[in-house]
């Protein structure tokens, strides 16, 4: 069965009907990921939770070991990855304790690892960047809680860790983008390099700054808000969790078929052991 993955806080495995069985901590080959993962099942499906942040929220968005805790995910079993991300609002109608469900990303950082392959050539298609048949799924399970979702939307992902500009603002909502974060990159790409169905169930916080009948963003309105958030984001999770079976094949789960540009005898002997769980099915390392 899928193995789904919930990317966010440390506290959404303290959710009813969850059962939490290990904890893990795995080696990998980028260094440890942010924390302990916790496995567990919600029924019949099996889970995983990780502290995108660590536990006392240790990482900044810039210094998140994306690399390792995808490496992590992938070699416990993960197949589909629901990322739990707070959003500032670049539109009106995303107001906030709503939520989003992105289908679009601007890149705007700038110190991040951007692929599990250097020094590799490995080109991924991406045009799509989060997974379709994800993304239905979220929606339909945040209409089924009761929950004001908004279906699509470009997500912007800046460096930070300083929240923006007015200027940064205006210049993203003159792009039609729909909310602005930090943490959805390079996770979204380094999902689909592992085959990782991967799709954001975004939390509107707040108007970011270009709204001016709105507080300045600040740490403490953020986290005011992104805990009321919590409650509805546990009622959309347990549909995920009732109802991931049914998404079937797809093809992010095909994403490195003929993407390998690097002859295999070219591939360097330290590397391998990172590339395996990813091209291990396509050549023999």
């Amino acid at each position: 069965m899928e193995r789904v993955a919930v990317i966010g806080g440390s506290g959404f495995y303290e959710m009813e009907g969850v059962e939490i069985t290990k904890e893990v901590f795995p080696a990998t080959p980028y260094g440890s990921p942010s924390d302990e993962i916790l496995l567990g099942r919600y029924g019949e499906t099996p889970v995983a939770f990780l502290p995108r942040h660590g536990r006392g929220h240790r990482f900044n968005p810039s210094n998140i070991p994306v690399q390792a805790n995808i490496w992590a995910l992938k070699t416990l079993g993960v197949s589909h990855v629901v990322a739990v991300s707070a959003v500032g609002s670049l539109k009106e109608e995303l107001k906030p304790l709503d939520v989003a469900v992105p289908d679009q990303l601007i890149d705007r950082t700038k110190n991040r690892p951007n692929t599990l392959f250097d020094p590799i050539a490995v080109h991924v298609g991406f045009a799509e960047p989060f997974c379709p048949s994800l993304r239905s799924l979220l929606v339909e399970c945040a209409r089924e809680a009761g929950v004001k979702v908004h279906q699509g939307g470009t997500y912007v992902c800046m460096e930070g860790p300083l929240f923006s500009t007015k200027a940064e603002s205006a210049l993203h909502r003159a792009w039609g983008a729909a909310m602005v974060g930090m943490t959805a990159l390079p996770e979204a790409k380094l999902a689909r390099e592992a085959e990782m169905c991967y799709a954001t169930l975004a939390l509107v916080t707040d108007y970011d700054v270009w709204h001016e009948t709105e507080e300045q963003v600040s740490v403490e309105s953020v986290v005011k808000i992104l805990g009321q958030n919590i409650a509805n984001a546990k009622r959309i999770l347990a549909g995920i969790f009732s109802k991931i079976s049914g998404l079937g094949d797809c093809s992010c789960q095909h994403a490195l078929d003929n993407a390998l540009l690097t002859r295999p005898e070219c591939i360097p002997e330290e590397n391998k052991r990172a590339f395996r769980p990813f091209l291990g099915k396509y050549i023999d390392l």
